[in-house]
This record gives C-alpha cells, structure tokens and sequence, in this order.
C-alpha cells in the first residue's frame, strides 16, 4: 500500500498543497485582504470540487474492479458523460453568484469576487484532469498522476511572479497562472488515455455515481462545514480568517498523508489487494504530522507574514491542531477502504455525526474561549467521526464487491483494446 502513497501523496502535495501554497507565498505582499481573498476562493473551488469528487472517485473503483475481467470504456465514457454534465451545473451558477459568496467571508469582496471569476470558469479543465488521474489510478498507476501534478506545480511557480506581480494583475494573476497551468497539464496527460477509449457494452453512469457519490458527499460536507467555520472566523476579523488560511494550507502538507493513505486503500482494496492495517497507519501518521507541524508552526508561518495580527493565529491555530490531526488520520485512511468494499455510506454517516456534533460546538465554544474554541469543535467532531466509521464490522480487502481472484497486471504494457 505505501507503494501506490508514495506517488499519490507527491501528487497531492504538489498539484493541491503546493500551489496553494505558492498563490499565499506570492499575494502574501499585497496585504491581508489579498491572503484572505485566495484563501476564501480556494475554499469555494474546493466545495466545487467535492461536488463533482463523485466521478473520479467511482471512475477509480471501477475501473480497478473490472480491470482485466471486464471492458473498461463503458465506465471511461461515463466519466466524460458525467464530468460534461457536472462542469456545466457547477461553473455557471458558481460564477454567477460569485459576488454574494465573496460578500459573506471578506471585508474586501471585490477581490476575492475577481479570484473566484477566474478560478470558477478553470474548473471544467482541474474536472477533466480528476478523472484523467482517476482512470490511471485505478489500472493501479500511481506514477503518472504525480508527473502531471510535477508539471502543473513547476508552471504554476514560473507563472504565479509573472501574472501576479510582473503583468499587475495582484489575485487575479494568481487564479489566472493556476487556469493556464492546468490547462497545459490536461494536454498532457490526455495522451495517457486516449488509448483506452474502445468499443464494449454501455455507459455506466449510474454506477459510476453511486460508487462515488459517498465519498463526494463526505469531502462536500467537509468543505461546507469548513466554509461555515470560516464564516465563524469572520466574525473576529479578515486578520483571523488570514491566520487560519495560512495555518491550513501548511497543515494541508500533513494531511495529504491521509489523503494519500487513503487512496491506495482504496485502489487496494478494488482490486483485492491487502490494505494492511489502515487504522493503525492511520492513527500513527496523524501523530507523526502533529508532531511536525508542532516543531515547524512559528518558522513556516512566518514565510507567509511578518504582521503579529495573522502570525499568531496562524500558529495557534497549528499547535492546536495536534488534538485533531490523529483522530482525522485515522478516520480518512479507513475511509478509503469502506468506500472501495461498498460501505462509503458508513463514512458519509459517521462524517457527518461529527459534524453534526462539531458546528454548534464550534459556535458555542467560540463565544466562550474565541477561535480556539473552533479549533477545539473540530477535534471533538473528528474523535466522533472516527468512532463511528471505525466500529467493528471489518475492513478487509476480502469485502470488498466483485469475485476474485483479479488480474494483477499493471497498467504498464496494457493493449490498446479494451
């Protein structure tokens, strides 16, 4: 299983976490409001994109169930079917609206009106490069999803000076070097699997939605807690919403580890491979990443701002971390493995008994002991998530659906027709 992490977690370290990080870096100059604009946009491409999570994810389990046994494009033209359909049911009213969304986190909504516009209308091009990675995932290539995400990263620090400083352009240039670096890696990594698309029986869709569907209403429920806690955040100052902003995109390098964990279960498990203990390695690594982000908080932070105001936050905010970061690694490794043995409904349920149990904690601490009650809710809200998709019932890779044994061909040297 660490095999397939591996390339995974380089993947989302750099293709999410790292140009995130490399916008903050570069607009960090042009003032909080500017940190707080990327910070909220972001947040609003991430909602968009747990939205649409569905295809990629049930594109990935698919195509590592059948892979070897059955034809594979039914579930590949699926994916583009769905991907067309969503894009245009996600874009257009996101970018309609963005102006109201803007107003309800930020002082400043122009600005971060002006990010959203860009970043919004890019995301049909981020959709395509999902399931791109999501069909390769699945054959069992870990590899070349994590070179398209290398390519997207080193455009991304060439571009992000140019646009945002060098052209003028402040947020806008740091939606904009994203867009263009995306669509460049999309041209790429289509070459990938053109291959694949032949002939044999019908379209999925149906099954591609439902296998994903958990797992995208799990990572939607997320983001909109995480945009309600935001909302939470504003009522202490753009200072405050700066702080958390930086505070989570350095947390996001540690907790790719989970999401990355959580993959290859997920891709072992389809194709009924072991998983070894995912929530032991789970719970290990959310130690380990606390660990670390404890040691590196205050030297990191101050990369992004030298104003007391966001620094504190920032770093309060990661030291108080710690009590969130082992529950939530153990509750996103196994997650990857209920979704891919068909039990991603139990995920979705114990996410959101957490939540459930977290907002009005988040609310009701926060008038009691400020922002770090927040930071308190959502330790309490991943220890009840935790509990709740943990509970025995085995999670195995023998349960999960479809006979085996399975072909364990790779997708190197795979023929053509499928």
């Amino acid at each position: 299983m660490i095999r397939l992490a591996l390339p995974v977690y380089v993947e989302l370290l750099t293709a999410v976490v790292a140009v995130g990080l490399i916008d903050l870096l570069w607009v960090s100059s042009l003032g909080e409001a500017a940190i707080a604009a990327v910070t909220v946009g972001t947040t609003v491409e991430h909602v968009a994109y747990g939205v649409f999570l569905a295809v990629p994810t049930g594109v990935t389990v698919l195509v590592a169930r059948r892979d070897g046994r059955a034809p594979l494009a039914p579930v590949i033209r699926a994916g583009w079917l769905l991907w067309a359909a969503l894009s245009l049911a996600v874009v257009v009213p996101g970018v309609l609206l963005r102006e109201p969304l803007a107003a309800l986190f930020t002082d400043e909504p122009q600005l971060t009106a002006g990010f959203l516009l860009i970043s919004l209308a890019g995301l049909p091009v981020f959709f395509a490069q999902t399931v791109v990675d999501g069909i390769l995932k699945g054959l069992g290539d870990t590899r070349r999803p994590m070179r398209h995400a290398l390519i997207c990263n080193a455009l991304v620090i060439g571009l992000d000076p140019l646009f945002i400083h060098g052209l003028g352009m402040g947020v806008r240039g740091a939606a904009l070097a994203t867009v263009i670096a995306r669509v460049v890696t999309l041209a790429v990594a289509l070459g990938s699997v053109v291959r694949l698309h032949s002939a044999g029986g019908g379209l999925k869709v149906w099954e591609v939605i439902r296998t994903g569907l958990p797992m995208s209403g799990d990572f939607l429920a997320r983001d909109l807690v995480g945009m309600a806690q935001m909302a939470i955040l504003a009522g202490f100052g753009t200072a405050a919403v700066a702080g958390y902003g930086i505070g989570q995109r350095i947390m996001l390098a540690g907790v790719m580890v989970f999401y990355a964990l959580r993959q290859a279960a997920m891709i072992s498990t389809a194709r009924s491979a072991s998983a070894g203990s995912p929530l032991l390695l789970g719970l290990a690594s959310g130690a380990v990443v606390a660990a670390v982000l404890n040691a590196v908080a205050a030297p990191v932070a101050g990369w992004f701002t030298g104003d007391p105001a966001v620094f504190h936050p920032a770093v309060d905010f990661l030291r108080w971390m710690t009590l969130y970061l082992v529950p939530f690694g153990g509750l996103i490794t196994v997650g990857g493995v209920l979704q891919a043995s068909g039990r991603g409904g139990r995920l979705l349920a114990a996410t959101l008994a957490g939540f459930a149990v977290q907002l009005p904690l988040a609310y009701g601490l926060s008038a009691w002991l400020g922002v770090t009650g927040v930071w308190l809710a959502m330790a309490a809200g991943a220890a009840i998530s935790l509990a709740g998709a943990s509970a025995p019932r085995g999670c195995g890779p023998g349960n999960a659906r479809g006979p085996a044994p399975r072909s364990t061909r790779t997708a190197a040297g795979r023929p053509s027709g499928r």
